[in-house]
């Protein structure tokens, strides 16, 4: 018989976690078991925080029977030790994005859940954003004709606090860059899935308002192997930060998203923009912190499932990886100074 519910833990107990632990506590196919923390104090904190028991060694937490799968919530560069243990002790694995922060370190990890036949999962819940799911029906049925041109815009901004209260934000090891690998890269994994892979890129970053060691600024030139062409630009210096902005053009029309709302939508021959429903969509834009769970409760059903009928989740290892070899591509090509072929 199928368990019912999916047992959840957690390893990293920062910000991101509480978004995890209300969107796990908030289906109804899975529950909260355990959390785990670096230290005996901050595990300590956890539990009180949490109201479920709490490690502080990652070992004991793994041998907990009631855990299926595990939500990585550590920073960015230490994603894959805590999700090869898990996979070695049979838990599925839901992370964080970037799903690491070299390709190297995500293939590991993709190989080792492989290996271990359990789910790999990592968050990119714009994917989840009723604008872009409608976007995403009509690109299926190919509304819009043979695509042209796709833009991503990712235009933030955030205070030098940001980062002085981190030691692992805008540094190489532990986020492996800064602007674009973690703040631009959702808005990258959608203009990825909406328009294809890309052939080539030609990329420049900067680092030119905050002391970090990543980027604060880039900007790139894409080719689809579809032939469409595209653009990114993103940041954490452009001040006060506006919502990101996705844009799609084919042949025979076009739709621009902000903050995953659609605010535009035309098609030839239908005279006029189509009616565009309202909603309230939320942007990190300025604060990191100015979205809620829902998102994430989205992507926890759909991981759930997964599991349940023996699938794929919807951004799987090999789809979180994408997003991830363009924004190293971007990466490289600056330090090169020449266009690369992915």
């Amino acid at each position: 018989m199928t368990k019912q519910k999916i047992g959840f833990g957690i390893v990293g107990t920062g910000a991101i976690a509480s978004h995890h632990a209300a969107a796990i506590r908030a289906y109804e196919g899975s529950e909260l078991v355990a959390v785990c923390s670096s230290n005996e104090t901050r595990a300590k904190a956890a539990q009180d925080k949490f109201g479920v028991e709490a490690y502080h060694n990652y070992t004991d937490f793994l041998q907990n029977e009631a855990i299926d799968a595990v939500c990585i919530c550590t920073h960015s560069g230490n994603h894959l030790e805590p999700g090869l243990a898990a996979a070695e002790a049979g838990k599925h694995i839901l992370t964080e994005k970037p799903i690491e922060v070299n390709l190297d370190r995500a293939d590991q990890l993709i190989r080792a859940c492989e290996a271990s036949g359990v789910k790999l999962g990592v968050i990119f819940q714009n994917r989840f954003k009723p604008g872009y799911l409608k976007v995403k029906e009509a690109l299926d049925k190919g509304a819009f004709g043979k695509l042209i041109m796709g833009i991503a815009a990712i235009n933030w901004y955030r205070d030098p606090s940001y980062y002085q209260t981190s030691d692992w934000k805008g540094t190489l090891k532990g986020d492996g860059g800064a602007a674009l690998i973690n703040q631009g890269i959702h808005t990258i994994d959608l203009l990825l899935d909406a328009m294809g892979e890309v052939e080539t890129v030609f990329g420049q970053v900067k680092t030119v308002v905050h002391d970090i060691e990543g980027e604060d600024l880039g900007a790139a030139i894409l080719n689809f192997k579809n032939g469409a062409m595209g653009s990114i630009t993103g940041g954490t210096a452009l001040y006060p930060g506006y919502p990101e902005r996705l844009e799609i053009y084919g042949e025979q029309g076009s739709v621009i998203l902000e903050a995953g709302k659609i605010t535009h939508w035309n098609l030839k021959g239908s005279g006029k923009e189509e009616d565009i429903p309202s909603s309230a969509e939320q942007s990190g834009s300025s604060d990191p912190m100015a979205i809620d769970f829902k998102l994430h409760l989205a992507q926890i059903k759909d991981f759930v499932e997964a599991i349940h009928e023996n699938r794929n989740p919807l951004v799987d290892g090999h789809t979180g990886r994408k997003s991830l070899e363009l924004i190293l591509g971007i990466y490289r090509s600056s330090r090169e100074g020449k266009p690369l072929k992915l």
